[in-house]
């Protein structure tokens, strides 16, 4: 019995306004050759399936076409919604794509059963799925008055591991009442704690749950885990992996490699756990320096790339304003294959007071960025202004995200 685990396509993703259109396609050719290489039985993608909740009609055509190749090619499929889906959208297409060997959970739910999913090895049960996508807050905890931080944020920690402990001895009461050797394997779409992020990684449980304890996972047989975009192990368990994203899906994730992961179970124990390499299907750098060292360097790319188009995030460290900053990048990447998609000051230099900002651009800057530079115009003086400037910072983070998170609520 093997699957291939994979998550976070992120289909439709506008990249500083650029297409991944071209890149997910070739990925989905290569992930297909993979299935057939590795002789997969059942394919995994642990949410994140689409960027936005109202992906655009090329990302669901894809989408679509690639439910119908691998079902030619006899594999099954299983889609778990994660926090950039929307719900709705899953749903729409569910039931028929359950007729192409193809099972989408867009969301938690009491109903058990429907959530246990019996990953097939030819024409017998070979595992049984746990499948759990992203998990909402509201879908399984209640809020109650008074409650404070962290009280809430036990309780949904308690309330996300219960759910994996109720979907696990259910499946294993299956695997009991019909005497099979089989391993459970469990999915999720969640921050395990001590994990490595990327800037293209949302937060998901503003100021209520900072990151999952890997101990409150089921002893499941593996645990293929998503919203995570670098590749990585979780509590040093090899058996409990975030995939990452196939394609990166920002310039600081260019220096991990992407991968699926292959795992190969024998009755019902993991007897291989293989990580494959994606190709990378579009050239992508990033340049950080002063303006000498970034033309330097830029000088080098356009050599490296004289045969093909390649991205480029440039991070400059200048001790003044430059105006014509945009500008000078610009003319040094002319009448070569180098795009400048971000350009962006050094952190250190573009610390100064909101009053000084109104000479950076947009792109350097994220919503809380402005926030934070205009509440250090505020002075919390004291324990209690402390706990109130955090209270602000919270619901500020929350207010963001709840407009981020907007369309895949629905």
């Amino acid at each position: 019995m093997r699957i291939l685990h994979t998550s976070d396509w992120h289909f439709g993703q506008n990249f500083f306004t650029k297409s991944r259109k071209n890149e997910h396609q070739l990925f989905i050719q290569w992930l297909l050759k993979q299935v057939t290489a590795f002789d997969i039985n059942a394919v995994i993608v642990a949410g994140d399936v689409f960027d936005t909740g109202a992906p655009p009609s090329y990302a669901r055509e894809m989408y679509n076409q690639f439910v119908v190749d691998l079902n030619q090619l006899g594999c099954q499929l299983v889609v778990l919604g994660g926090n950039h889906d929307s719900v709705s959208t899953l749903n729409e297409s569910k039931q028929l794509l359950a007729c192409l060997n193809t099972h989408v959970i867009a969301n938690t739910s009491d109903d058990l059963d429907s959530q246990i999913i019996p990953l097939m090895n030819k024409d017998k049960v070979g595992a049984y799925l746990c499948a759990v996508p992203f998990v909402r807050a509201r879908d399984v905890v209640s809020s109650q008055a008074g409650e404070s931080g962290a009280d809430k944020q036990q309780a949904l920690g308690q309330a996300i591991s219960q759910h994996y402990h109720s979907l696990y001895d259910h499946a294993n009461e299956m695997r009991q009442s019909n005497q099979l050797s089989i391993p459970i394997v469990a999915t999720g779409h969640l921050t395990a704690l001590g994990v490595t992020t990327s800037e293209s990684v949302r937060d998901i449980y503003i100021g209520t749950l900072d990151g999952f304890d890997a101990k409150g996972f089921p002893p499941a047989d593996y645990i293929a885990l998503g919203h995570i975009h670098r590749p990585q192990i979780v509590a040093k368990k090899q058996h409990i992996r975030y995939s990452g994203s196939p394609i990166p899906l920002s310039f600081d994730e260019l220096k991990s490699e992407k991968q699926v992961v292959m795992v190969e179970f024998e009755a019902d124990k993991v007897s291989v756990i293989e990580t494959i390499s994606v190709p990378r299907f579009q050239a992508m750098e990033s340049v950080k320096g002063d303006l000498q060292e970034v033309e330097s360097k830029l000088k080098e790319l356009a050599t490296d790339y004289s045969e093909e188009n390649v991205w480029v995030s440039v991070e400059v460290k200048v001790q003044d304003y430059l105006s014509d900053l945009q500008n000078r990048i610009q003319d040094m990447v002319e009448g070569t294959n180098i795009e400048v998609l971000q350009l962006r000051r050094a952190r250190e230099n573009y610390s100064a007071s909101l009053s000084q900002q109104n000479n950076e651009t947009l792109a350097e800057l994220t919503p809380f960025d402005v926030f934070s530079k205009r509440l250090e115009l505020e002075v919390f003086e004291g324990e209690d202004q402390q706990n109130r400037k955090e209270r602000i910072t919270q619901t500020f983070k929350q207010i963001v995200s709840d407009i981020e998170h907007k369309d895949s609520a629905e």
